[in-house]
């Protein structure tokens, strides 16, 4: 090996913030693993880890050394790569960081022909709040993130971004489906099941209402898209989601997605991001330039 066991188990243990739990994954012995940090902690004179009650937690010390730690593994891996390819073998592996929508949605398809045609490779995607997806490609842990609405970021660079805009997600017996044009004075008739504050949905659609200088009275709050649909598609409340959000059930004939003018004017951007320095290897650059074809594919702003 080009790098010591040893890195591969901080990072394990910072990760699950456990040293039996990171023995169990890399199938070692616990001893080992903790002997090897003591050693280690003693070397530079300061500890790594702050012992919890019930979890371990890096120290300052730590995340220094957790940071060149990832790094160096990742050296490690591009070396594997390069090496790989001198073999001849079409090999590779790409992680991707996204929000549980976006992975139960368009994800896969997206996807299709790297898998169809890399057969070899290995995607790893990790489903994270959005507000933690930016992070894990900042700290290596990620290669890119794909999330709506991600905020300008130190260390990183938006490589490919597409505008959706939400619109009103019904039943298709509900009695919107026939009114024209549609207004959001006509979906504040009927309960409405919105997306909570932690939600990037719901400042565009405060925003909307505001605008249109009607209350937000909300029916239901969640921050479960799997839940807004259920509640839409039962005729039980309206709720706002995006084109990409209901794809699947709008051509299963399930529910209806209504273009509203009001939210047409504030979109939410689909992002994909990647840290702005150091390039890519070649699997994680060619995941990139698929889904940079794919993006602008989705039903575009104002489609029925």
């Amino acid at each position: 090996m080009l790098h010591s066991r040893l890195l591969k188990y901080l990072d394990e243990v910072a990760r699950l913030g456990s040293i039996r739990k990171a023995a169990l994954r890399l199938n070692v012995a616990s001893s080992a693993i903790n002997r090897q940090i003591l050693a280690l902690e003693n070397e530079l004179g300061a500890p790594i880890f702050e012992r919890m009650p019930r979890r371990l937690r890096l120290t300052a010390t730590g995340e220094v050394l957790i940071a060149h730690v990832r790094e160096t593994l990742k050296n490690h891996q591009r070396v594997e790569t390069h090496i790989e390819a001198l073999k001849g073998l079409t090999r590779g592996e790409a992680t991707i960081a996204t929000m549980n929508g976006l992975a139960a949605g368009p994800l896969p398809r997206f996807l299709n022909s790297i898998l169809e045609t890399h057969p070899r490779v290995r995607l790893r995607l990790k489903v994270l709040p959005f507000d933690q997806i930016s992070n894990a490609v900042l700290t290596g842990e990620a290669d890119l993130g794909l999330s709506y609405g991600a905020s300008p970021t130190p260390g990183l660079r938006v490589v490919a971004s597409h505008e959706l805009s939400l619109g009103a997600v019904v039943s298709p017996k509900h009695p919107l489906t026939t009114r024209r044009p549609l207004r959001l004075a006509d979906c504040a008739e009927f309960p409405l099941a919105i997306a909570d504050a932690s939600m990037t949905i719901r400042p565009a659609v405060e925003l909307a209402f505001t605008r249109a200088n009607l209350p937000l009275n909300a029916t239901i709050e969640t921050n479960s898209i799997e839940f807004l649909k259920k509640v839409a598609r039962n005729g039980h409340a309206i709720t706002f989601l995006n084109p990409v959000d209901v794809d699947d059930e709008v051509r299963a004939g399930e529910i209806r997605h209504l273009v509203l003018p009001e939210l047409i004017q504030h979109p939410i951007a689909l992002k994909l991001i990647v840290r702005a320095r150091g390039g890519l290897e070649a699997f994680p650059n060619l995941v990139v330039e698929e889904l940079r074809k794919a993006m602008p594919k989705l039903e575009p702003i104002g489609a029925a």
